[in-house]
C-alpha cells in the first residue's frame, strides 16, 4: 500500500468501479476507497443492467473498454431486446442479472487490474492546498496524497432511509451512511441536496403464484453486451409480470383515506393534551 497515487476513487459503486478500471487502464495508479470491500458493485434495486438509453451506454463504455458489459454478460440469467415493437433507434438491451454473481464478477475483474489497489475505509475529508485537490482523510486517520480525486459516493453522502414513517441514516439497507464528507465539500462552496430514491420490495419468490402472472422469457436468440469474448446465454429465467386493476386501486384509496383520517383524530387528540 502506498501513501500517494495519481488518482484515488472514492465509492466502489459502478461508476466508481468504472473510474477505477479506467484510470489503471491507462497506466495511473490507482486508489479505490470504499466502504465496504464485500459489495463493490452492488446491485441495490433491480437486478438488471441496460434498458432504454442505459443500454446504449453500457455498449458506449465497453467500446470505450470500460466492464459494465463484461460484468454484465458474465452474470446475466437473461437478455431480451427491449422496443422491438418500434423502430431500431428505440431498440434497448436488457440483461436480468445474479445480484450476486454480478458483485463477484466485478471484484474479480478489478483485483486482476494492473496499478489498481484497494482501502477499506469512510473518506470524511477531501485535501485541498490553494486551489488543487491533492489527497483524502479517512476516518481511519489515514491520509493519501494524490494528483487527482474521483467522487462516486452515490446515495451515501449523509443518506436517510425511509421506511413508512420512519427514518434513519443509511446508505443502502443494512449500510451505514457516509458522514462527514459532505460538510467538507460545503466549506469549500459547494451547496448540497438530496434526492429520493425508490426501492421496490423484495418479495419471497416461494409466496408468488406464477400461473395468473404473465410470463415474460428473454429473446429466442439472446444477444449479449460486450464486443468482446463473452459468450451469449444459452439457458435463460423468464421474468414475470403482473398488472393492477380498478380493485387494486380502490384498496389504495380506502387505506390513504384511512390513513389521513387517523392522523387528522392524532392531531385534535395531540391539541387537547395538558402540555399542549
Amino acid at each position: 500500500m502506498h501513501a500517494h497515487y495519481d488518482v484515488i476513487v472514492v465509492g466502489g459503486g459502478h461508476a466508481g468501479c468504472e473510474a477505477a478500471a479506467a484510470a489503471a487502464n491507462l497506466g495511473s495508479k490507482t486508489l479505490l476507497i470504499t466502504m465496504n470491500m464485500n459489495t463493490i458493485g452492488q446491485m441495490s434495486c433491480n437486478p438488471a443492467m441496460g434498458g432504454i438509453a442505459k443500454g446504449q451506454i453500457i455498449r458506449e463504455i465497453d467500446a470505450l473498454g470500460g466492464y459494465s458489459g463484461i460484468v454484465s454478460d458474465r452474470s446475466a440469467i437473461q437478455f431480451r431486446m427491449l422496443n422491438r415493437s418500434k423502430g431500431p433507434a428505440m431498440w434497448s438491451p436488457r440483461t436480468q442479472n445474479d445480484r450476486f454473481k454480478f458483485t463477484y464478477e466485478w471484484r474479480m475483474m478489478l483485483e486482476q487490474t494492473e496499478n489498481l489497489d484497494f482501502w477499506q475505509d469512510t473518506v470524511n475529508e477531501v485535501i485541498v492546498e490553494g486551489e488543487t485537490v491533492c489527497g483524502v482523510k479517512t476516518s481511519l486517520g489515514h491520509t493519501f496524497r494524490s494528483k487527482a480525486v474521483v467522487l462516486t459516493n452515490g446515495t451515501f453522502l449523509n443518506g436517510l432511509i425511509h421506511i413508512g414513517e420512519k427514518n434513519f441514516g443509511g446508505g443502502r439497507t443494512a449500510e451505514k451512511a457516509s458522514v462527514g464528507l459532505t460538510e467538507n465539500l460545503e466549506t469549500f462552496g459547494f451547496e448540497s441536496g438530496r434526492m429520493k430514491t425508490g426501492t421496490p420490495p423484495r418479495i419471497d419468490g416461494r409466496s408468488i403464484d406464477y400461473s395468473v402472472m404473465e410470463e415474460q422469457p428473454g429473446d429466442e436468440h439472446p444477444s449479449k453486451f460486450s464486443f468482446s469474448d463473452t459468450s451469449k446465454l444459452t439457458s435463460q429465467r423468464s421474468c414475470y409480470l403482473a398488472y393492477t386493476n380498478d380493485a387494486v386501486h380502490d384498496i389504495l384509496r380506502e387505506v390513504l383515506i384511512a390513513l389521513r383520517c387517523l392522523q387528522a383524530v392524532f392531531r385534535t387528540w395531540s391539541s387537547l393534551l395538558p402540555f399542549n
